[in-house]
């Protein structure tokens, strides 16, 4: 029997180890996943703090509780570690690692040849190996692939290459993972072949592609497409300001048409680990072709402006008041780049606070879901303020960055002084005369 058909026998069977290296937002609802399914699952990560919590039961990421972590720990098919020699003992190795930008807007790779460096110390006949990062079309093949030269085994025979992009989408309840459809794109045919065996144990519907850089293009894809399109309206909110038109009211206008739209909303500048920056990784790679990615430019332009604009819209709110930005007392609601979820990473939030303290504002924040405030955007670590009346209408400005829905927008109106409204949120509450800039 082939080496190939013996892997995929393990995998159907689900005798088989999985190791996911990378206990993020991705790979640690990959790895649940594989162990709810019977699988025993070693999830690796060099950052003690995660395994320590996971190894207790529990959890660190908000849409995933603590007795679902404990519970997979208690049945002995989830094993978290910072030990990669246990990847020796693994079937598969899935590597779901940061991807972010360097210099200049270029890619930086370092984890995942760190990773992939590692994976080749403990590579052995019969293993699998994916690549689940976004990346730019061709990284499995020109820069992993490579690291694997002189192991002594054959690719397509010996061992499996494959790339398949994580699809999460945190603090989503319509989806999950195993719901979400999974693209898969192999190295070689055998490649693809143990890869999609290996998915379809733990999603319901697995979509082969015809090559690693047909799947790493399409993820590029889902994430340039949504970018564009805030770009779109943020430019188009922005005209619609001057104009005198809420832009909110239009889009749900034009979303009535059931055919050739969809609805994309305008707010303070992207957040998050992808959109902000994946498709930096696609204009990157387009120079090698000679070939300049202009949408991608402009919308990262018109995007990244957008906190900057806030600021604007808060200095002239307050000068209608005869009130200076410096020294204004400035509450933020809502620091985390989406709404009910506790991830910071790439939050306009973070920008905002930056740009208001440079220019002198007092700024405090308000996040149910964001305790704690640090990153190496901001010069100082911060906490979460009490939203009470006291911190309502002492603050000279209340600026809505993250609508999550557990905060009472009605009460926020009822005491504010000014409201910088960057999501419509006060839209349901909203009446004449309140005092409310839509940013």
């Amino acid at each position: 029997m082939k080496i190939a058909d013996q892997l995929m026998s393990r995998l159907g069977e689900r005798t088989a180890t999985i190791g996911v290296l990378g206990m993020g937002y991705a790979g640690l609802p990959l790895a649940c996943r594989f162990a709810e399914a019977g699988f025993r699952t070693v999830g690796l990560d060099i950052d003690g703090f995660k395994i320590h919590e996971l190894a207790g039961g529990r959890s660190y990421i908000g849409h995933i509780s603590s007795q679902y972590i404990a519970g997979l720990v208690r049945s002995g098919r989830f094993f978290p570690s910072a030990d990669m020699a246990r990847i020796a003992d693994c079937d598969a190795a899935i590597m779901c690692v940061p991807t972010p930008l360097g210099e200049g807007a270029t890619p930086n790779l370092e984890y995942v040849t760190a990773t992939a460096r590692t994976v080749r110390e403990q590579v052995h006949q019969g293993m699998l190996i994916v690549l689940e990062s976004t990346t730019y079309p061709g990284t499995t093949e020109e820069v992993v692939l490579p690291l694997f030269a002189g192991c002594g085994l054959k690719l397509g025979e010996d061992f499996f290459l494959a790339y398949s992009p994580e699809r999460e989408d945190p603090g989503n309840p319509s989806f999950r993972t195993q719901t979400i459809p999974k693209i898969v794109g192999g190295v070689t045919p055998a490649c693809l072949q143990v890869a999609c065996k290996a998915y379809a144990q733990v999603v319901d519907k697995v979509v082969p592609v015809s090559s690693a850089r047909v799947a790493e293009s399409a993820k590029l894809l889902e994430n340039i497409y949504r970018c564009v399109n805030i770009a779109m309206v943020n430019e188009l909110k922005l005209l619609f300001e001057r104009m005198d038109i809420d832009a909110w009211e239009v889009i749900n206008a034009a979303a009535t048409k059931p055919f050739g739209f969809t609805p994309f909303y305008p707010g303070p500048g992207l957040g998050g680990h992808c959109i902000p920056i994946d498709p930096f990784y696609l204009t990157w790679k387009a120079r090698q072709y000679n070939f300049s990615t202009r949408f991608i430019q402009l919308a990262g332009e018109i995007n990244t402006a957008m906190p900057s604009h806030v600021v604007e819209q808060v200095t002239q709110g307050l000068n209608c008041k005869g009130k200076a930005l410096k020294g204004a007392q400035i509450l933020i609601l809502g620091v985390a780049y989406k709404r009910d979820v506790e991830d910071i990473r790439e939050s306009p939030a973070l920008s905002i606070i930056r740009l208001l303290e440079q220019k002198l504002a007092v700024v405090r924040y308000h996040d149910p879901h964001v305790p704690l405030l640090r990153s190496r955007h901001l010069e100082r670590e911060m906490r979460s303020v009490e939203l009470i009346r006291d911190a309502v209408d002492s603050a000279d400005a209340v600026i809505i960055v993250t609508d999550h829905s557990d905060v009472d927008y009605g009460f926020v109106l009822r005491h504010a002084r000014l409201v910088i409204d960057t999501r419509n949120a006060t839209g349901p509450f909203r009446k004449e005369g309140d005092p409310v800039l839509l940013a």
